[in-house]
């Protein structure tokens, strides 16, 4: 389980943990927007694979990781 980070939403999606293993204990995070609503989340199929760590970062700050432009995480070197 270590590297690996959890992440629920709540219902409404105003809230957002995120629960990981440090080799000691357990860490619980939470954000809850004061206004608004995190407006992306992964379907079934995408949250299988799993979210990279700069998509949770734009997921995070209340963005949505398919709208951010990213470039994809590995291209082919020539």
């Amino acid at each position: 389980m270590s590297g690996h980070v959890f992440v629920f939403k709540n219902r409404r999606r105003t809230a957002i943990k995120a629960l990981f293993y440090d080799g000691q204990g357990y860490w619980l995070c939470q954000k809850r927007l004061s206004q608004g609503k995190f407006a992306w989340w992964p379907e079934a199929g995408e949250a299988s694979c799993g979210l990279s760590a700069r998509e949770l970062m734009v997921l995070l700050s209340a963005g949505d990781p398919a709208g951010a432009g990213m470039r994809p995480d590995w291209r082919k070197v020539s």
